[in-house]
């Protein structure tokens, strides 16, 4: 049996997702209830939010924002 040259699920953390940000902010939403926080872009218009990634620390919020360029990040509750 061969092994994998990768994870399942770290190939789905990494993908890009589209951002326009003349239609879209980047945004991070956290839960108040068990702390959770997912970054991703919410559309100006209608609200519509795409989750893009899971933030489990500083590091992971700062990928997000080199990956995307984006220089600061709204957090909703």
């Amino acid at each position: 049996m061969k092994k994998r040259k990768f994870s399942i699920f770290k190939a789905q953390r990494f993908e890009t997702k589209p951002f326009n940000p003349e239609t879209q902010y980047a945004v991070i939403r956290s839960s108040i209830c068990t702390g959770e926080k997912v970054a991703g872009f919410k559309d100006k218009t209608d609200g519509h939010f795409t989750e893009v990634m899971l933030i489990r620390s500083k590091k992971d919020e700062q990928d997000f924002m080199e990956r995307y360029g984006v220089d600061s990040l709204r957090v909703e509750y």
